[in-house]
């Protein structure tokens, strides 16, 4: 099973743009956003289309088209970004119900609710702990 880079796809975007942004430059285009990602236009588009839902981006049509952040990088967290593009838990229980007959099926669910519901608390306090301004300043320090 592969990882997800959903979040990190998105991160980068948005720490794109915020730079980009900073430099003099009011909005980003898709393909300038994903010659950065190194992906697909299309991609980012679907991307920042979700982070525009969640109200991190905005984007402009018509002349001068392209994509903006709607808050500045330090008031946009690792969590608010995951929340746009990861809905729902990390991890889930069986698709269809165990048997309620055996003991591990009768049991498997709470035992591992458990384990997940901690992970969830850790994983969104240590993302709600670090902004995209706090992104930028690493990727700025690690050149």
């Amino acid at each position: 099973m592969s990882a997800n880079s959903r979040l990190t796809v998105a991160a980068h975007t948005l720490t794109w743009i915020g730079l980009y942004q900073r430099r003099g430059h009011e909005v980003a285009t898709s393909e300038q956003i994903a010659a950065s990602v190194n992906t697909n236009p299309v991609v980012i588009r679907r991307l920042l289309a979700q982070l525009r839902k969640a109200g991190l981006t905005d984007s402009r049509r018509g002349v001068g088209a392209g994509w903006m952040l709607s808050r500045n990088l330090s008031a946009i967290t690792l969590l608010d970004v995951y929340e746009a593009v990861e809905p729902g838990p990390i991890f889930a229980l069986h698709r269809s119900a165990p048997d309620p007959e055996c003991v591990v099926g009768h049991g498997i669910a709470p035992a591992m609710t458990a384990v997940y519901d901690g992970i969830e608390a850790t994983l969104r306090k240590e993302l709600a702990g670090t902004t995209l301004e706090d992104v930028l300043q690493n990727v700025l320090n690690a050149t």
